[in-house]
């Protein structure tokens, strides 16, 4: 009997590293160290690297906790997130299925070339 194939390594998604990426910045723009801020936010040093370099999904507790320990608020980390993601949002070709009637449906979209979404970014299909 041969075991299941352990499922594919899941890519870290642009939210995670976007968030990571935003709390270093916070942190760094303030001249606080990792252990200064972990521990404001009752967190281990370990884990509050994991969510900076986007390996970690933080909790909204967790965000909470971490944007109180840099003195901003949720939703300015939200803000700034979305504009992130909309400023990185990758040009998408839309293909399209001729039928021998000549009527065309969108089949699917998905990036056009190499973009910062990189595996991130979902085909669509109809």
């Amino acid at each position: 009997m041969t075991s299941p194939a352990a499922p594919p390594a899941r890519p870290t998604s642009a939210w995670r590293r976007t968030i990571g990426r935003l709390l270093r910045r916070a942190r760094e723009e303030q001249g606080l160290r990792l252990a200064d801020v972990a521990e404001r936010a009752r967190l281990s040093p370990q884990y509050l690297s994991e969510v900076e370099r986007g390996l970690k999904e933080p909790s909204s507790e967790v965000l909470a906790a971490l944007t109180g320990a840099l003195g901003v608020t949720l939703a300015d980390l939200a803000l700034a997130l979305g504009s992130e993601l909309e400023q990185r949002r990758a040009p998408v070709r839309v293909l399209h299925l001729t039928s021998q009637r000549g009527s065309s449906s969108v089949v699917g979209a998905g990036p056009v070339g190499a973009s910062a979404w990189g595996p991130d970014v979902v085909a669509l299909a109809a």
